[in-house]
């Protein structure tokens, strides 16, 4: 359960533990957002945001090669997700949430982090993290 101004991410998994993730909001509202991170593609470093919540029901793909978060916008906010493989601690990344390079507006300047997500990688360090 996240509380109204939580963010968390961008986290993904590197080979062979990338993961694919098909998400929503169960109760709450939620600022997904992803950015590309398949150096082969054109919309590489390139976010997309949308809101989701539990009144709408409707549910975000996120293919392998993304990084994922969120941005909780009501107190009490779940998430749920499924995942194409499992967690793997040692195989996790997290790029940094408010990197300059991204120019993510997540409405907020001084979110509630993780200390996961405090130590998140800049965008141009991503070569290094795969």
């Amino acid at each position: 359960m996240s509380q109204a101004g939580v963010v968390r991410g961008l986290h993904f998994q590197v080979a062979p533990h990338a993961q694919a993730k098909l998400v929503r909001v169960i109760s709450g509202s939620a600022l997904d957002v992803l950015v590309d991170i398949r150096p082969e593609s054109t919309t590489y470093g390139q976010h997309y945001k949308l809101v989701l919540d539990s009144t709408e029901k409707c549910m975000l793909y996120i293919p392998e090669g993304f990084a994922h978060g969120f941005r909780a916008l009501e107190n009490g906010t779940i998430f749920s997700y499924k995942c194409t493989a499992f967690y793997e601690p040692a195989a996790e990344r997290c790029i940094l949430w408010n990197d300059p390079a991204l120019a993510i507006d997540w409405g907020i300047t001084d979110p509630m982090l993780s200390d996961k997500d405090k130590a998140g990688r800049p965008f141009a360090a991503l070569a290094a993290m795969t």
